[in-house]
């Protein structure tokens, strides 16, 4: 599957253009389209130098609580000796555009469009963007909540093209998932996969139920149905729902709808 991956728009529209767009925040849904991931709205981070970050999400209480998502842009030769500063913080990286190093307890990995990696929460990491263009990843990150008796996941390093297509039933191909962890790996409690559905397909229910999500649009464009709306989606918008938020979406064209999602999993709900 050729793939592309839509990066952040950055800079700031010129005076003439209209301030109205489809960015919405409600009791159980966001929608941020990419017209708002702008130079203005970029934040730093410390012990990060050539960066900005668009803050997609982050724990709010009474929305969703379980985790926080960057849009990430590195100038050449940015990046960070020490990215993560809280402590028990898992994160998964995926690259949208752009190349880099990650150095992951020790080993260097080098990343590309596409690239993917989970670094668990006691893992010694850095990341630094030798090349002449800008790196574009996404990251996502978490609190590890651990449980007696299972072994905390181990890191690993990969890429989009080594995770195999897992077709839905009865859609003919036209609705698939790659899953860069299996599902019944009980010591994971979360999922960052990435999603594809062809022209015309769809969710057929309005999916309710625990898991947050975050939604960011890779590839083409759709109607998405958020709790009591429809609301149009496409490349670089990204999508926030808490938990029991009705979901589903019909798949527009002329080529595949395609989303990055992170999702809570394999785990009771805390008390």
């Amino acid at each position: 599957m050729s793939s592309s991956y839509h990066p952040p728009a950055g800079g700031l529209p010129v005076q003439t253009d209209l301030m109205t767009g489809r960015a919405v925040f409600t009791e159980s849904y966001a929608v941020m389209p990419k017209g708002v991931m702008r130079d203005i709205t970029a934040s730093a981070l410390p012990f990060w130098d050539g960066a900005k970050a668009w803050i997609l999400a982050r724990p709010l209480s009474g929305f969703a609580e379980t985790f926080s998502q960057y849009l990430m842009e590195l100038a050449p030769g940015g990046g960070s000796d020490r990215p993560e500063t809280e402590a028990g913080v898992q994160s998964v990286l995926f690259v949208v555009a752009g190349s880099a190093t990650l150095t992951l307890d020790g080993a260097a990995h080098p990343l590309e469009a596409g690239s993917y990696a989970y670094i668990p929460a006691a893992s010694t990491w850095s990341l630094r963007n030798g090349d002449d263009t800008a790196l574009r990843f996404h990251w996502i990150r978490k609190t590890y909540q651990a449980v007696a008796g299972l072994a905390a996941p181990d890191a690993f390093v990969t890429h989009e093209r080594a995770a195999p297509l897992v077709a839905m039933p009865g859609t003919d191909d036209g609705w698939v998932t790659q899953r860069f962890v299996a599902p019944d790996d009980l010591r994971h409690d979360m999922h960052v996969n990435i999603v594809t559905f062809q022209p015309g397909n769809v969710i057929p229910f309005e999916e309710t139920h625990v898991m947050e999500h975050g939604l960011f649009v890779l590839e083409g464009k759709a109607v998405y149905k958020l709790n009591r709306d429809w609301v149009e989606v496409e490349a670089g918008d990204f999508m926030w729902l808490r938990a029991f938020c009705p979901q589903a979406c019909y798949a527009g064209g002329p080529g595949p709808f395609r989303y990055l999602l992170y999702k809570d999993v394999n785990r009771h709900a805390r008390f």
